[in-house]
Protein backbone atom coordinates (compact mmCIF):
# COMPACT_ATOMS: atom_id res chain seq x y z
CA UNK A 1 0.00 0.00 0.00
CA UNK A 2 3.23 2.37 -0.86
CA UNK A 3 0.25 3.98 -3.06
CA UNK A 4 -0.62 6.13 0.22
CA UNK A 5 2.63 7.88 0.29
CA UNK A 6 1.10 9.80 -2.68
CA UNK A 7 -1.08 12.51 -1.57
CA UNK A 8 -4.52 13.19 -2.76
CA UNK A 9 -5.40 16.23 -5.24
CA UNK A 10 -6.04 19.76 -3.39
CA UNK A 11 -9.82 19.99 -3.81
CA UNK A 12 -10.51 16.53 -2.62
CA UNK A 13 -8.47 16.87 0.60
CA UNK A 14 -9.81 20.65 1.14
CA UNK A 15 -13.67 19.04 0.91
CA UNK A 16 -12.14 15.99 3.31
CA UNK A 17 -10.81 18.60 5.50
CA UNK A 18 -14.06 20.97 5.91
CA UNK A 19 -16.46 17.46 6.19
CA UNK A 20 -17.99 17.82 3.04
CA UNK A 21 -17.23 14.24 2.45
CA UNK A 22 -20.31 13.56 -0.02
CA UNK A 23 -18.75 16.56 -2.50
CA UNK A 24 -15.37 14.77 -1.86
CA UNK A 25 -16.81 11.76 -3.31
CA UNK A 26 -17.96 13.15 -6.21
CA UNK A 27 -14.30 14.88 -7.28
CA UNK A 28 -12.83 11.60 -6.62
CA UNK A 29 -14.84 9.70 -9.15
CA UNK A 30 -14.30 12.97 -11.20
CA UNK A 31 -10.63 12.34 -10.80
CA UNK A 32 -10.96 8.76 -12.28
CA UNK A 33 -11.97 9.49 -15.38
CA UNK A 34 -9.26 12.04 -16.26
CA UNK A 35 -7.16 10.03 -18.26
CA UNK A 36 -3.88 12.10 -17.41
CA UNK A 37 -3.71 10.61 -13.76
CA UNK A 38 -1.10 7.86 -12.95
CA UNK A 39 -1.57 4.41 -12.06
CA UNK A 40 -0.52 5.15 -8.70
CA UNK A 41 -2.67 7.71 -8.54
CA UNK A 42 -5.78 5.85 -9.61
CA UNK A 43 -5.20 3.17 -6.57
CA UNK A 44 -4.90 6.10 -4.13
CA UNK A 45 -8.30 7.54 -5.64
CA UNK A 46 -9.74 4.09 -5.42
CA UNK A 47 -8.53 3.41 -1.64
CA UNK A 48 -9.56 6.92 -0.75
CA UNK A 49 -13.51 5.68 -1.29
CA UNK A 50 -13.10 2.47 0.57
CA UNK A 51 -11.53 5.02 3.51
CA UNK A 52 -13.98 7.65 3.26
CA UNK A 53 -16.61 4.71 4.23
CA UNK A 54 -14.68 3.69 7.14
CA UNK A 55 -13.87 7.24 8.81
CA UNK A 56 -17.52 8.19 8.66
CA UNK A 57 -18.11 4.53 10.13
CA UNK A 58 -15.78 5.24 13.24
CA UNK A 59 -17.21 8.21 13.87
CA UNK A 60 -21.33 7.45 14.36
CA UNK A 61 -22.50 9.68 17.23
CA UNK A 62 -24.21 13.23 16.40
CA UNK A 63 -23.92 15.54 19.24
CA UNK A 64 -26.60 14.96 21.30
CA UNK A 65 -25.62 10.93 21.54
CA UNK A 66 -22.43 11.98 22.33
CA UNK A 67 -23.48 13.81 25.45
CA UNK A 68 -25.80 11.42 26.41
CA UNK A 69 -23.69 8.39 26.44
CA UNK A 70 -21.00 10.30 28.25
CA UNK A 71 -23.28 11.31 30.66
CA UNK A 72 -23.88 7.71 31.03
CA UNK A 73 -20.69 6.44 31.45
CA UNK A 74 -19.16 9.32 33.45
CA UNK A 75 -20.37 9.63 36.66
CA UNK A 76 -22.31 13.60 37.35
CA UNK A 77 -20.48 14.79 34.37
CA UNK A 78 -22.42 18.32 33.72
CA UNK A 79 -22.59 19.75 29.90
CA UNK A 80 -20.40 22.52 31.09
CA UNK A 81 -17.79 19.61 31.59
CA UNK A 82 -18.43 17.76 28.39
CA UNK A 83 -18.29 20.94 26.07
CA UNK A 84 -15.17 21.62 28.00
CA UNK A 85 -13.49 18.36 27.02
CA UNK A 86 -14.14 19.39 23.24
CA UNK A 87 -12.57 22.66 23.44
CA UNK A 88 -9.99 21.31 24.97
CA UNK A 89 -9.01 18.58 22.20
CA UNK A 90 -9.79 15.35 24.91
CA UNK A 91 -12.82 14.53 22.43
CA UNK A 92 -12.54 12.83 19.00
CA UNK A 93 -14.58 14.36 16.40
CA UNK A 94 -15.12 15.53 12.92
CA UNK A 95 -17.07 17.45 10.83
CA UNK A 96 -19.22 15.86 8.35
CA UNK A 97 -21.62 17.63 6.21
CA UNK A 98 -21.70 20.46 8.64
CA UNK A 99 -22.58 18.63 12.34
CA UNK A 100 -19.85 17.23 14.63
CA UNK A 101 -19.93 13.24 14.44
CA UNK A 102 -18.01 11.82 17.67
CA UNK A 103 -15.64 8.81 17.44
CA UNK A 104 -16.67 5.66 18.74
CA UNK A 105 -14.29 5.04 21.71
CA UNK A 106 -14.38 8.75 22.63
CA UNK A 107 -15.67 8.07 26.05
CA UNK A 108 -12.49 5.86 27.30
CA UNK A 109 -10.25 8.01 25.74
CA UNK A 110 -11.06 10.68 28.24
CA UNK A 111 -10.14 8.00 30.64
CA UNK A 112 -6.84 7.68 29.03
CA UNK A 113 -6.01 11.16 28.91
CA UNK A 114 -7.34 12.27 32.31
CA UNK A 115 -7.21 10.29 35.63
CA UNK A 116 -9.74 12.34 37.21
CA UNK A 117 -12.40 11.33 34.43
CA UNK A 118 -11.13 7.54 34.60
CA UNK A 119 -12.27 7.47 38.76
CA UNK A 120 -15.74 8.53 37.42
CA UNK A 121 -16.17 5.40 35.16
CA UNK A 122 -16.80 2.01 36.42
CA UNK A 123 -14.31 -0.46 35.88
CA UNK A 124 -14.23 -3.69 34.01
CA UNK A 125 -13.79 -6.26 36.46
CA UNK A 126 -12.44 -8.82 34.03
CA UNK A 127 -9.36 -5.88 33.33
CA UNK A 128 -8.68 -5.33 37.06
CA UNK A 129 -8.55 -9.20 37.68
CA UNK A 130 -6.10 -9.56 34.68
CA UNK A 131 -4.02 -6.21 35.83
CA UNK A 132 -3.76 -7.70 39.43
CA UNK A 133 -2.42 -11.14 38.00
CA UNK A 134 -0.02 -9.28 35.77
CA UNK A 135 1.14 -7.17 38.44
CA UNK A 136 1.86 -10.18 40.70
CA UNK A 137 3.73 -11.83 38.30
CA UNK A 138 5.63 -8.69 37.76
CA UNK A 139 6.74 -8.33 41.26
CA UNK A 140 8.05 -11.92 41.26
CA UNK A 141 9.79 -11.45 38.10
CA UNK A 142 11.50 -8.37 38.87
CA UNK A 143 12.16 -10.10 42.58
CA UNK A 144 14.12 -12.85 40.32
CA UNK A 145 11.66 -15.45 40.23
CA UNK A 146 12.88 -18.07 37.39
CA UNK A 147 10.44 -17.46 34.32
CA UNK A 148 7.79 -19.54 33.92
CA UNK A 149 5.93 -21.65 30.56
CA UNK A 150 2.27 -21.77 30.39
CA UNK A 151 0.04 -24.23 27.78
CA UNK A 152 -2.73 -21.90 26.48
CA UNK A 153 -5.66 -23.51 24.91
CA UNK A 154 -8.04 -20.92 23.08
CA UNK A 155 -11.04 -21.07 20.73
CA UNK A 156 -12.03 -18.40 18.02
CA UNK A 157 -15.11 -18.03 16.45
CA UNK A 158 -15.86 -15.64 13.81
CA UNK A 159 -19.51 -14.97 12.23
CA UNK A 160 -19.59 -12.97 9.34
CA UNK A 161 -22.02 -10.47 8.89
CA UNK A 162 -23.36 -10.01 5.39
CA UNK A 163 -24.58 -11.97 2.45
CA UNK A 164 -22.93 -14.09 -0.36
CA UNK A 165 -22.93 -17.63 -1.72
CA UNK A 166 -19.64 -18.32 -0.91
CA UNK A 167 -17.03 -16.76 1.58
CA UNK A 168 -13.48 -17.12 1.63
CA UNK A 169 -12.10 -16.07 5.83
CA UNK A 170 -9.38 -16.00 7.49
CA UNK A 171 -8.79 -16.70 10.99
CA UNK A 172 -5.25 -15.53 13.23
CA UNK A 173 -3.30 -18.76 14.03
CA UNK A 174 0.27 -19.17 16.01
CA UNK A 175 3.16 -18.67 15.21
CA UNK A 176 6.28 -20.83 16.41
CA UNK A 177 9.20 -18.09 17.03
CA UNK A 178 11.11 -16.94 20.23
CA UNK A 179 8.33 -17.61 23.04
CA UNK A 180 5.83 -19.71 21.40
CA UNK A 181 6.21 -22.93 20.93
CA UNK A 182 3.85 -26.53 20.91
CA UNK A 183 1.61 -25.02 18.23
CA UNK A 184 -1.74 -27.40 17.79
CA UNK A 185 -4.65 -27.63 16.32
CA UNK A 186 -7.41 -29.04 18.45
CA UNK A 187 -10.65 -28.61 16.00
CA UNK A 188 -12.24 -26.61 13.71
CA UNK A 189 -15.86 -25.76 12.37
CA UNK A 190 -15.50 -27.10 9.17
CA UNK A 191 -13.07 -29.87 7.91
CA UNK A 192 -11.72 -28.75 4.63
CA UNK A 193 -9.49 -25.58 5.88
CA UNK A 194 -5.93 -24.73 5.22
CA UNK A 195 -3.17 -23.87 7.99
CA UNK A 196 -0.38 -21.18 6.53
CA UNK A 197 3.27 -22.29 7.01
CA UNK A 198 4.81 -21.29 9.79
CA UNK A 199 7.38 -18.38 8.31
CA UNK A 200 4.18 -16.89 6.70
CA UNK A 201 4.73 -13.30 8.01
CA UNK A 202 0.49 -13.26 9.08
CA UNK A 203 0.08 -16.48 9.89
CA UNK A 204 -3.52 -17.63 9.24
CA UNK A 205 -6.25 -20.25 9.13
CA UNK A 206 -7.90 -19.97 5.93
CA UNK A 207 -12.04 -21.34 4.96
CA UNK A 208 -14.09 -21.55 1.91
CA UNK A 209 -17.29 -22.19 2.49
CA UNK A 210 -21.33 -21.27 2.32
CA UNK A 211 -21.56 -21.05 5.75
CA UNK A 212 -21.08 -17.36 7.62
CA UNK A 213 -20.09 -18.96 11.31
CA UNK A 214 -16.74 -20.26 11.77
CA UNK A 215 -14.27 -21.90 14.56
CA UNK A 216 -10.34 -22.67 14.98
CA UNK A 217 -9.75 -23.85 18.79
CA UNK A 218 -5.80 -24.67 19.14
CA UNK A 219 -2.89 -25.26 21.68
CA UNK A 220 0.46 -23.47 22.09
CA UNK A 221 3.09 -22.83 24.89
CA UNK A 222 4.34 -19.34 25.55
CA UNK A 223 7.57 -18.27 27.97
CA UNK A 224 7.99 -15.44 29.45
CA UNK A 225 10.75 -13.84 28.23
CA UNK A 226 13.05 -12.73 30.59
CA UNK A 227 16.77 -10.92 29.20
CA UNK A 228 19.66 -9.54 31.39
CA UNK A 229 21.86 -7.60 29.17
CA UNK A 230 25.07 -5.86 29.85
CA UNK A 231 25.06 -2.46 27.92
CA UNK A 232 29.36 -2.75 27.92
CA UNK A 233 29.11 -6.06 25.87
CA UNK A 234 26.80 -4.45 22.69
CA UNK A 235 28.87 -4.63 19.86
CA UNK A 236 28.21 -3.44 16.07
CA UNK A 237 25.37 -4.86 14.50
CA UNK A 238 25.83 -8.16 12.11
CA UNK A 239 22.51 -7.85 10.45
CA UNK A 240 21.46 -5.95 7.51
CA UNK A 241 17.43 -6.64 7.63
CA UNK A 242 15.06 -4.90 9.27
CA UNK A 243 16.94 -1.02 8.65
CA UNK A 244 14.99 0.21 6.00
CA UNK A 245 11.84 2.24 5.30
CA UNK A 246 8.67 0.20 4.44
CA UNK A 247 6.17 3.26 3.29
CA UNK A 248 3.30 4.29 4.49
CA UNK A 249 3.85 3.98 7.90
CA UNK A 250 7.81 3.60 8.22
CA UNK A 251 9.30 6.52 6.68
CA UNK A 252 12.03 8.78 7.48
CA UNK A 253 10.70 12.06 7.51
CA UNK A 254 12.67 15.13 8.12
CA UNK A 255 11.14 15.58 11.52
CA UNK A 256 11.27 11.88 12.24
CA UNK A 257 15.19 11.67 11.21
CA UNK A 258 15.51 14.76 13.30
CA UNK A 259 13.45 13.98 16.46
CA UNK A 260 15.39 10.52 16.57
CA UNK A 261 18.65 12.64 16.51
CA UNK A 262 17.53 14.82 19.46
CA UNK A 263 16.49 11.62 21.09
CA UNK A 264 19.25 9.13 21.01
CA UNK A 265 22.23 12.59 20.66
CA UNK A 266 25.40 11.06 20.32
CA UNK A 267 24.50 7.68 21.35
CA UNK A 268 26.88 4.81 19.91
CA UNK A 269 25.76 1.89 22.01
CA UNK A 270 22.65 0.31 19.95
CA UNK A 271 21.31 -0.98 23.03
CA UNK A 272 21.57 2.67 24.63
CA UNK A 273 19.75 4.31 21.69
CA UNK A 274 16.85 1.86 21.70
CA UNK A 275 16.38 2.58 25.39
CA UNK A 276 16.45 5.94 24.82
CA UNK A 277 13.86 5.89 21.90
CA UNK A 278 11.45 3.54 24.44
CA UNK A 279 11.88 5.52 27.12
CA UNK A 280 10.88 8.91 25.00
CA UNK A 281 8.01 6.96 24.20
CA UNK A 282 6.96 5.86 27.27
CA UNK A 283 7.09 9.29 28.81
CA UNK A 284 5.42 11.40 26.33
CA UNK A 285 3.21 9.51 24.22
CA UNK A 286 -0.53 8.79 25.80
CA UNK A 287 -2.37 5.95 25.26
CA UNK A 288 -5.51 6.10 22.97
CA UNK A 289 -7.63 3.97 20.55
CA UNK A 290 -7.37 4.86 17.70
CA UNK A 291 -9.79 4.79 14.21
CA UNK A 292 -9.00 2.04 11.69
CA UNK A 293 -5.44 1.38 10.94
CA UNK A 294 -6.66 1.47 7.36
CA UNK A 295 -7.65 4.84 7.07
CA UNK A 296 -3.83 6.37 8.48
CA UNK A 297 -1.73 7.90 5.71
CA UNK A 298 1.76 7.51 7.91
CA UNK A 299 1.23 6.13 11.52
CA UNK A 300 4.80 6.94 12.38
CA UNK A 301 4.19 10.52 11.49
CA UNK A 302 0.97 10.71 13.31
CA UNK A 303 2.09 9.12 16.75
CA UNK A 304 4.94 11.48 16.78
CA UNK A 305 2.83 14.48 15.71
CA UNK A 306 -0.08 13.91 17.97
CA UNK A 307 1.79 12.25 20.77
CA UNK A 308 -1.14 9.63 21.17
CA UNK A 309 -2.03 6.32 19.64
CA UNK A 310 -2.65 2.66 20.51
CA UNK A 311 -0.64 -0.40 21.25
CA UNK A 312 0.38 -0.71 17.26
CA UNK A 313 0.86 2.91 16.61
CA UNK A 314 3.31 3.10 19.51
CA UNK A 315 5.46 0.33 18.24
CA UNK A 316 5.49 1.35 14.88
CA UNK A 317 6.67 4.77 16.05
CA UNK A 318 9.30 2.41 17.98
CA UNK A 319 10.53 0.78 15.00
CA UNK A 320 10.55 3.89 12.54
CA UNK A 321 13.33 5.63 15.32
CA UNK A 322 14.88 2.39 16.04
CA UNK A 323 15.75 1.86 12.17
CA UNK A 324 16.69 5.63 11.61
CA UNK A 325 19.21 5.28 13.81
CA UNK A 326 20.66 1.92 12.56
CA UNK A 327 19.27 -0.39 15.29
CA UNK A 328 17.69 -3.58 13.29
CA UNK A 329 13.67 -3.10 14.56
CA UNK A 330 10.77 -5.33 13.76
CA UNK A 331 6.96 -6.15 14.40
CA UNK A 332 5.68 -9.30 16.95
CA UNK A 333 1.57 -9.39 17.39
CA UNK A 334 -1.57 -11.07 17.98
CA UNK A 335 -3.26 -10.93 21.80
CA UNK A 336 -2.87 -10.53 25.00
CA UNK A 337 -4.21 -13.76 26.61
CA UNK A 338 -4.62 -14.42 29.86
CA UNK A 339 -6.12 -16.41 32.52
CA UNK A 340 -8.70 -14.13 31.99
CA UNK A 341 -9.66 -13.04 28.29
CA UNK A 342 -7.73 -12.37 25.27
CA UNK A 343 -7.57 -9.37 23.45
CA UNK A 344 -5.74 -7.87 20.50
CA UNK A 345 -2.00 -6.57 21.24
CA UNK A 346 0.87 -5.45 19.58
CA UNK A 347 4.52 -4.78 20.46
CA UNK A 348 7.88 -5.08 18.95
CA UNK A 349 11.22 -6.63 18.77
CA UNK A 350 14.99 -4.52 18.40
CA UNK A 351 18.14 -6.82 17.65
CA UNK A 352 21.64 -6.14 19.41
CA UNK A 353 24.69 -8.22 19.04
CA UNK A 354 25.53 -10.30 21.03
CA UNK A 355 21.97 -10.77 22.51
CA UNK A 356 19.89 -11.05 19.39
CA UNK A 357 16.31 -10.25 19.14
CA UNK A 358 14.80 -8.61 22.31
CA UNK A 359 11.39 -7.95 23.00
CA UNK A 360 9.63 -3.92 23.74
CA UNK A 361 6.48 -3.07 24.58
CA UNK A 362 6.49 0.31 24.28
CA UNK A 363 2.59 0.88 25.48
CA UNK A 364 2.68 -1.56 28.50
CA UNK A 365 5.50 0.36 29.39
CA UNK A 366 3.83 4.10 28.99
CA UNK A 367 0.95 2.45 30.83
CA UNK A 368 3.21 1.48 33.64
CA UNK A 369 4.62 5.13 33.82
CA UNK A 370 4.08 5.21 37.84
CA UNK A 371 5.48 2.38 38.60
CA UNK A 372 9.27 2.55 37.15
CA UNK A 373 10.14 -0.97 37.90
CA UNK A 374 7.14 -1.96 35.28
CA UNK A 375 7.94 0.66 33.25
CA UNK A 376 11.94 -0.59 33.02
CA UNK A 377 10.77 -4.40 32.52
CA UNK A 378 8.75 -4.28 29.56
CA UNK A 379 12.43 -2.70 27.71
CA UNK A 380 13.95 -5.93 27.03
CA UNK A 381 11.30 -8.61 28.71
CA UNK A 382 8.25 -9.96 28.05
CA UNK A 383 5.34 -11.04 30.44
CA UNK A 384 4.38 -14.52 29.12
CA UNK A 385 0.50 -13.50 28.70
CA UNK A 386 1.27 -13.37 24.26
CA UNK A 387 -0.01 -15.29 21.29
CA UNK A 388 2.23 -14.43 18.68
CA UNK A 389 0.03 -14.70 14.89
CA UNK A 390 1.75 -12.04 13.33
CA UNK A 391 5.97 -11.35 13.24
CA UNK A 392 5.62 -8.58 10.18
CA UNK A 393 3.03 -5.77 8.73
CA UNK A 394 1.22 -4.57 5.53
CA UNK A 395 1.91 -8.20 5.02
CA UNK A 396 -0.06 -10.32 2.61
CA UNK A 397 -2.35 -13.74 3.71
CA UNK A 398 -1.57 -16.67 2.30
CA UNK A 399 -3.72 -17.14 0.19
CA UNK A 400 -4.25 -14.03 -0.93
CA UNK A 401 -7.35 -11.78 -0.19
CA UNK A 402 -8.99 -10.36 -3.48
CA UNK A 403 -9.87 -7.10 -1.82
CA UNK A 404 -8.62 -4.22 0.29
CA UNK A 405 -8.52 -5.77 3.75
CA UNK A 406 -10.18 -4.53 6.87
CA UNK A 407 -7.01 -3.73 8.66
CA UNK A 408 -4.15 -4.34 5.91
CA UNK A 409 -1.08 -4.08 8.79
CA UNK A 410 -2.22 -6.73 10.95
CA UNK A 411 -4.37 -9.79 11.59
CA UNK A 412 -5.98 -10.45 15.02
CA UNK A 413 -9.80 -10.41 14.87
CA UNK A 414 -10.01 -11.87 10.89
CA UNK A 415 -11.26 -11.09 7.92
CA UNK A 416 -13.47 -12.22 5.18
CA UNK A 417 -14.77 -11.74 1.85
CA UNK A 418 -16.95 -13.04 -0.76
CA UNK A 419 -16.21 -13.54 -4.76
CA UNK A 420 -17.11 -9.58 -5.69
CA UNK A 421 -16.61 -7.94 -2.19
CA UNK A 422 -15.21 -7.91 1.60
CA UNK A 423 -17.77 -8.56 4.54
CA UNK A 424 -17.40 -7.60 8.08
CA UNK A 425 -16.67 -10.34 10.20
CA UNK A 426 -17.57 -10.30 13.94
CA UNK A 427 -14.92 -12.33 15.99
CA UNK A 428 -15.13 -13.89 19.48
CA UNK A 429 -11.88 -15.22 21.25
CA UNK A 430 -12.20 -17.54 24.83
CA UNK A 431 -9.64 -18.58 26.82
CA UNK A 432 -10.32 -22.29 27.89
CA UNK A 433 -7.24 -22.99 29.80
CA UNK A 434 -4.40 -21.38 30.93
CA UNK A 435 -2.04 -23.62 33.15
CA UNK A 436 1.48 -23.47 34.19
CA UNK A 437 3.79 -26.10 33.17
Amino acid sequence: MDFLMCGLPEDIEREERIGNFTLALRLIDKWLKDQRITQIQEKRLLYEKERIKMILETYPFEEAEALKRAKEKIRDLTYDEFYELVENGYVDYIIVDGKRKFQERFIPNIGFALAQYKERMDKDKDSEKAKELLHKRLEELLSDDVPKRYRVRIKMSAKIDGDGEFFRLWLPFPKEEFQISGVKLISTSHEDHFISPNDTPQRTIYFESQDKEYSVEFEYTVGEWINKVDPNKIEKPDINEYLNEEPPHIVFSPYLKKLAQQIVQNESNDYIKAMKIYDWITTHVRYSYVRPYATFENISKYVAENLKGDCGFQAILFITLCRIVGVPARWQSGWYANPVFASSHDWALFYVKPYGWLPVDPSFGGARRDNERYRRFYFGNLDGFRMVANSDFMKDFEPKTLFYREDPTDNQTGEAETKDRKVKLHSKIEVISFQQI
